[in-house]
């Protein structure tokens, strides 16, 4: 890190709370390739902002496009691309936006930077691990890409569940078996958790 620079104070974060009407956190959802992480993300952003809740989604795949298009998918690399995504998400919490994050993140390391950067500042910015659980045999009939196919035959290296390794969770704050219920289900598990803590509150927006 350079040492010629100072960080500039502004608003606090309860200040910002105050005036947007909302508090920010990071909804971090993980899970195998074809889990259904993107899909739920999607439906749960539009949830939330049907509902008056500002929302933002960030897609594993979008940000490679952008902000990490430079990275691969060596370990090293997945590393740099979660600690990246890890600190854009934390600026999107602390301006009072509720960050989605849909990601594979296969390392538990990694999920737990993530979580520190968040947590390790005063006073905390929530953040809820969210596990998208699928058997690694229906993520791989699912396929929508073809990737697990091209990971069989090789073409693909270091790919998760098949070369590379998926680290599950642990202790998540949810943990949704996406084999077992539907996106409406999931997104509604999601927003339950998140209004019995106290996260969000829903305000159905009218249709003029």
């Amino acid at each position: 890190m350079a040492t010629n620079i100072t960080w500039h104070e502004g608003l606090t974060r309860e200040e910002r709370n105050k005036y947007r009407g909302q508090q920010g956190l990071t909804i971090w959802l993980t899970g195998l390739s074809a889990s259904g992480k993107s899909t739920i993300a999607t439906a749960l952003e539009q949830h939330l902002l049907h509902n008056g809740v500002a929302a933002y989604r960030l897609d594993g795949d979008n940000i490679r496009f952008g902000l990490n298009k430079d990275l691969g998918f060596s370990e090293k690399d997945r590393n740099e691309n979660i600690r990246r995504i890890a600190e854009v998400s934390k600026l999107f919490a602390d301006s009072s936006t509720v960050s989605i994050t849909s990601f594979i993140s296969p390392y538990r390391a990694d999920r737990l930077l993530a979580r520190e950067l968040h947590t390790s500042v005063e006073p905390p910015i929530p953040f809820v691990e969210v596990f998208i659980d699928v058997p690694l045999e229906v993520a791989e009939a699912r396929d929508p890409k073809g990737l697990y196919k091209k990971a069989r035959e090789g073409v693909i290296k270091e790919f998760t569940g098949i070369s590379a390794p998926y680290e599950a969770p642990e202790n998540p704050e949810l943990r949704i078996r996406t084999d077992q219920v539907s996106v409406e289900d999931a997104v509604q598990q999601i927003v339950l958790y998140l209004e019995k803590e106290g996260y969000v509150k829903l305000k159905a927006l009218t249709q003029n």
